[in-house]
């Protein structure tokens, strides 16, 4: 549960499909207004064909290599760190709390806490996920792709990795994002896995509605569906406008 002083109200947004720029952008804006809106907020959405890549990596660098030449000109960085990440198959989520809702925890703990909804989505599903660091048989390692990875608090079923997740904090402000591969589509590079390889047919709307649900139950919060506000919309199009992503 989180760390709150009774049943806390979060904001709902339920973004749809967008374009990798339009779903980073939106992070962004989620991101820094939090010190304006106060409101903890948990977001769900979709994507269009695309790749994202971390904060620390240039896209001069990238842009060229064969696996990304199908998305044209449909990427974006992110505001979190690793390496290249597909998208198009998968449905994911966004969390911007107060830090004092992980009661001083570090980051790996509170990495690991807000992660534990992601288990309760796969449990949903008839699936048992454990994170890296408890199979032994895992080992640590990089990889420019990030689905191929290995961390600590990556998700396992059966050995398997599934999706990724990734953490920026400020002093006041936890921000996380993550996605979950659904299926496998035609014309599509595969990097990773999805629950389709595990015998797990599911639409990308239930999907997304599970892993409401399994937020709502596993931290015990109200759910109020909402969208942008007037000054984060405009915030969102002087992003779109005006800066790299």
């Amino acid at each position: 549960m989180l760390d709150t002083s009774s049943r806390e109200e979060f904001r709902l947004i339920r973004s749809g499909t967008m374009s990798a720029r339009e779903n980073m952008a939106i992070d962004k804006v989620l991101f820094e207004s939090f010190s304006q809106t106060l409101i903890p907020t948990l977001r769900v959405y979709t994507w269009e064909k695309s790749f994202t890549y971390g904060v620390s990596a240039k896209i001069s660098e990238i842009k060229d290599k064969e696996e990304l030449l199908p998305y044209k000109s449909n990427y974006a960085k992110r505001m979190t760190g690793g390496g290249i990440l597909f998208h198009g198959n998968d449905v994911s989520y966004s969390l911007v709390i107060p830090t004092s809702y992980m009661n001083n925890l570090s980051v790996k703990q509170s990495y690991e806490k807000i992660c534990h909804f992601l288990l309760a989505f796969y449990k949903s599903l008839g699936l048992k996920a454990i994170y890296a660091k408890d199979d032994e048989s895992v080992a640590k390692s990089h990889n420019e792709f990030c689905q191929l990875g290995f961390e600590d608090y990556d998700i396992l079923i059966n050995g398997i990795k599934m999706g990724g997740n990734a953490q920026r904090r400020t002093k006041d402000v936890i921000f996380q994002h993550g996605s979950i591969g659904i299926n496998r589509q035609e014309d599509f590079l595969h990097v990773g896995n999805c629950l389709e390889d595990l015998n797990i047919n599911i639409s990308y709307n239930e999907a997304q509605e599970k892993l409401i649900k399994s937020f709502k139950e596993t931290f015990n919060v109200v759910l109020k569906d909402s969208i942008l506000n007037d000054e984060e919309n405009r915030r969102l199009q002087e992003i779109l406008q005006k800066e790299e992503l």
